[in-house]
């Protein structure tokens, strides 16, 4: 079997099953979108939206019994910033724009959202509203639940969008809160007023090398608790640490090699830490330069007092830079006979070292059993902290030399994963969303009383199931 590979996509997300009747279109504009909807409403055909093909729950997949036309709905050409409010900070942007052009044409005003996901080379603003999605920088920016002012949503039945712009409203349940996390289901979000800030004067990176995980752990949590957490704080267990140290390219000069020696040895000898257990955590500040040093202050500070060490600025940058890199590194394994992917969830705080645990260890026997012939990399890291919990990043690859089919061997490991997730008290996802892959579980997760009232407003919205990519029910 050849995999698939698309740099930065979802490795499942680029098996297309188009039907003999399938097609793409390329919307230009919101009245393009509100054009196709009203045909494809006339003419019972089905509508796939698609932005930047960066979803990993099998959410583009075409499902395989479906008989009409499916038309795969590409917003990329909708990709301007329609205007800039500079006296109410917000930006009005149609959704097929990525995060990575967003930020650039924020930047020529001197502005930008701040909503970093990992995949924002390719993601778009409409995909972050259907998926419910997180930056990394969220701490100081907010998820995008919380930078959405305005939507304006096609839908079978019409155009959605409130009347009034104002911050916050007390008119019944929140409409837009129907459209954020419906992953295509309703209707296509063709713009987005959002909210834009000032570019921060000063940056500064950093990272903390803790004994253990565990202590790690303690720390951030202390971070939430005294809500001081910097724009984004990190922390990665000791196998991931230990795979972006094997990635750190070598050094040309004779004193820095000496310099980081002594590093080590000053951690691993004087302080006395195990190489096999010590973790680390990379941190991102942002602001005014002076508020941003005293923040690293109290933060360096609440470190020290669970055993954490200052490990400097270029370690923090070189994290954050292998985040944007994973996907690529991904592909680049698939070469050496390496699957590998990642997934998420949200959990509390006093549950989340045992789910590490639990979860990693889960995959290490799946794979076992399944016939893998080497060990696994199984890993996580603790990647947004709230007051009552923190969303926990699993990545894991396996060598699949010997196995016929290496997707569907992939695809029963996260699925026993998933189900070591919830059982420890784990969310069903924090960001990543359900799509198809994870819909079997959502009845669990919120009850079919909960999936009553989203049927419901499916049966509303779209009654001919238009959007019918079968996502979440």
């Amino acid at each position: 079997q050849e995999l698939l590979k698309w740099n930065g996509w979802g490795y499942n997300d680029s098996k297309f099953t188009f039907n003999k009747k399938g097609q793409a279109e390329f919307t230009d504009c919101h009245d393009d979108v509100l054009r196709i909807v009203d045909l494809a409403c006339k003419h019972n055909v089905c509508i796939i939206p698609f932005g930047g093909g960066t979803s990993v729950s099998s959410a583009l997949e075409c499902p395989e019994d479906e008989k009409r036309t499916i038309i795969s709905l590409d917003t990329s050409q909708m990709s301007r910033i329609l205007w800039i409010d500079e006296k109410n900070l917000t930006a009005h942007v149609e959704a097929g724009i990525t995060g990575q052009d967003l930020e650039k044409q924020l930047l020529e005003s001197g502005y930008c959202t701040g909503h970093e996901p990992d995949s924002m080379e390719f993601s778009t603003l409409g995909g972050w509203v259907a998926t419910r999605a997180s930056g990394m920088k969220k701490n100081i920016y907010g998820n995008i639940e919380d930078l959405v002012v305005h939507l304006k949503v096609v839908t079978p039945k019409g155009i959605v969008e409130k009347s009034c712009q104002g911050p916050r409203m007390s008119t019944g349940p929140d409409i837009y809160h129907f459209i954020m996390g419906s992953e295509g289901t309703l209707g296509v979000v063709t713009e987005v007023t959002i909210k834009i800030r000032p570019v921060p004067e000063y940056q500064k990176y950093g990272s903390v090398v803790f004994p253990n995980f565990e202590r790690g752990v303690a720390c951030l949590r202390e971070v939430a608790r005294q809500r001081c957490a910097p724009a984004s704080i990190r922390l990665m267990d000791n196998a991931q640490f230990q795979f972006g140290h094997a990635l750190k390219p070598q050094v040309a000069s004779i004193f820095t090699s000496f310099l980081d020696g002594l590093k080590k040895f000053y951690i691993t000898k004087f302080k006395g830490f195990d190489p096999n257990q010590l973790c680390v955590a990379t941190l991102l500040f942002e602001g005014d330069r002076e508020k941003v040093l005293q923040h690293e202050k109290q933060v360096y500070d609440i470190a020290a007092k669970f055993g954490g060490l200052a490990a400097g600025e270029d370690n923090g940058q070189r994290g954050y830079m292998l985040t944007f890199v994973i996907a690529y590194l991904r592909d680049l394994g698939m070469d050496y006979y390496l699957i590998g992917e990642s997934f998420e969830t949200s959990v509390p705080w006093d549950r989340v070292l045992d789910l590490c645990r639990n979860v990693k260890e889960r995959i290490v026997r799946e794979c076992k059993e399944r016939g893998v012939q080497f060990p696994p990399l199984s890993t996580c890291r603790v990647t947004q902290t709230y007051d009552a919990g923190a969303c926990v990043y699993f990545y894991f690859a396996f060598n699949y030399r010997g196995i016929s089919d290496p997707v569907h061997v992939y695809e029963e490991i996260e699925f026993a994963a998933r189900e070591e997730i919830l059982a420890n008290g784990g969310s069903l996802s924090h960001h990543h969303g359900v799509g198809k892959l994870r819909k079997q579980w959502l009845k669990d997760s919120i009850s079919h009383v909960g999936i009553g009232m989203l049927q419901s407003v499916k049966n509303y919205i779209d009654p001919n199931n238009i959007f019918g990519s079968r996502n979440l029910l």
